[in-house]
């Protein structure tokens, strides 16, 4: 009898096991989301571009690639790349190159970008990317690109507009030159691009301004609560990526028409020289400072620490400083590129792409910082900062919110790290954090349909 019940005993403990590693097993097959990497496929950004795809496992942050990718951009250099329409499409843009075949590309001329595109992909089963149309956008040296929150309307930065004499329409008679913003209506069917017309500006020949004209030099630019917000410099660019945001224009968005509405013809000062990103994040928006390093004849360093600014948005898309003000970046770091605020908002985290330069303790990395809940202010969290892959582009966090990930430049690879949801620490992934893709990164972003 006791036999009998025993052995029930070892039949009921056998069963119970298989149901719980037949329910791990399922939970580590689980794919919570596509993570897309545009890159090129040499260190060379002359070369054609890349989208490399992996899917995102649910249990531990792992990376699998997926089949069928990597597939061409569809032009050369690509930089950004957009999601839109409940993730149906995928647009990326393509920055071309320049008459010395590479990708520093500035100004009107022989060092202006040729052959730019936007091309367009349809999302399939199991994130297949299948190339669709190519679009243009109506200035010269694109290079950001964003996309609205209802996926109605697409919005790319054009560093140098295509007429100057147009530029004192939207920013007063001292405007000699200036960048604009293209903007695109996306079809809710085919995802097709198709122009949207300045309604306020009339060109000088009669017609209405294909675009919408941005103070000269600028930087990046980002959509955020009703406005859209270009972050620009005082120095004409002589090479890219382009530094040196010192001021801040905004328009007024409109999510009905996409129409951008001017509100005042002058931007706003920040203070500051060398602003690299302005970024939404929890409701505010915050705009990365990239100090310099100076070097003494001895070779030692002295450090002035970049900085990040914080700011709500007042009337009219003015900029209101935050309790507390700047903050100053990780000092072991340099040159802060990209930010992200987790979905919880209770965590900032601040890519740096390193200053490659031997010798120095200013490496690539990310810095992490807790969001006070109350004051908004921000303070390191404890242990930072966190590895990276050298030369991080870009930062976004998966569907499940439980992993962060970096897309890297110089090493060809995305890092993955598990967050921490009290503290903001980020870890290592249990398995490999890395996988190494075929070119050097330029961007990254998540998919979360994966139906």
């Amino acid at each position: 009898m006791k036999f009998k019940k025993f052995g029930k005993a070892l039949a009921i403990g056998a069963l119970s096991a298989a149901i719980v590693f037949g329910m791990t097993s399922c939970v580590e097959s689980y794919t919570v989301g596509f993570l897309y990497v545009t890159g090129t496929v040499t260190a060379s950004s002359g070369n054609s571009g890349i989208i490399s795809g992996y899917r995102i496992d649910h249990n531990v942050g792992t990376l699998a690639p997926i089949d069928g990718l990597p597939v061409s951009t569809g032009g050369a250099n690509p930089v950004r790349a957009v999601l839109t329409l409940g993730s149906r499409f995928l647009y990326v843009l393509n920055r071309g190159v320049n008459n010395a075949g590479n990708g520093s590309c500035y100004g009107v001329g022989s060092a202006e970008c040729q052959n730019a595109n936007i091309t367009e992909f349809a999302v399939g089963g199991n994130g297949i990317l299948t190339a669709q149309e190519t679009f243009y956008t109506q200035g010269i040296n694109p290079f950001r690109m964003t996309g609205d929150s209802s996926g109605n309307y697409l919005y790319v930065l054009d560093h140098d507009a295509p007429n100057n004499s147009d530029c004192s329409l939207a920013l007063g008679p001292n405007a000699a030159t200036c960048g604009d913003i293209t903007a695109f209506l996306v079809n809710q069917t085919t995802g097709r691009l198709s122009l949207i017309v300045n309604a306020q500006l009339t060109a000088a020949n009669g017609a209405a301004l294909p675009y919408f004209p941005v103070p000269a030099n600028p930087v990046d630019f980002s959509l955020s609560s009703g406005y859209v917000l270009t972050l620009s410099g005082t120095a004409p660019a002589t090479s890219y990526p382009y530094t040196g945001g010192s001021s801040v224009f905004p328009y007024t968005y409109s999510s009905t028409s996409g129409q951008l509405t001017i509100n005042q013809n002058s931007a706003q000062p920040l203070g500051i020289a060398q602003g690299t990103a302005i970024a939404n994040g929890g409701g505010y928006v915050y705009v990365l400072d990239n100090e310099p390093i100076t070097y003494s004849v001895s070779g030692t360093a002295t450090t002035s620490p970049s900085q990040i600014l914080p700011f709500s948005l007042g009337s009219g898309g003015a900029l209101q400083a935050q309790t507390g003000g700047s903050v100053p970046d990780d000092p072991t770091l340099a040159n802060p590129i990209q930010l992200l605020v987790e979905s919880k908002g209770k965590f900032l985290y601040v890519a740096n792409q390193g200053n490659n330069t031997q010798g120095t303790n200013a490496q690539s990395g990310l810095a992490g910082y807790v969001i006070d809940p109350t004051t908004h202010q921000l303070s390191f969290i404890a242990g930072e900062p966190f590895g990276s892959g050298a030369g991080p582009q870009c930062l976004l966090e998966d569907p499940s919110d439980q992993y962060i990930y970096s897309a890297d430049f110089n090493d060809s690879s995305v890092t993955g790290r598990v967050v921490d949801p009290n503290s903001g620490v980020l870890n290592n992934l249990r398995v490999t954090s890395a996988v190494s893709i075929q070119g050097p990164a330029t961007w990254c972003l998540v998919d979360g349909r994966t139906s």
